[in-house]
């Protein structure tokens, strides 16, 4: 989704340094995730281990992103459903 947004919202062919610092500190966040791989969203999560910074980048990537991704990635819209 990180990637959706650059290309298409901010215009990037490739990510931009905002975005591929985003994308990094989700991947930490999700490395050190005490609820394993296995955890929903982490928006309905107990524990919300993002700082207050990239939690707001983050919510604004998804609110463009999210209604966007049925259309260009169809079927990995439809895996994400399966698995919540």
């Amino acid at each position: 989704m990180i990637r959706f947004y650059c290309q298409h919202k901010e215009g990037n062919k490739e990510l931009c340094v905002r975005c591929t610092e985003l994308l990094q500190y989700a991947h930490s966040r999700l490395d050190h995730c005490r609820y394993g791989v296995e955890k929903g969203a982490c928006k309905d999560c107990p524990t919300h281990c993002y700082k207050k910074e990239m939690r707001d980048r983050i919510r604004v990537v998804m609110r463009y992103a999210g209604p966007r991704w049925v259309f260009y990635a169809p079927i990995s819209f439809i895996r994400h459903l399966l698995n919540k």
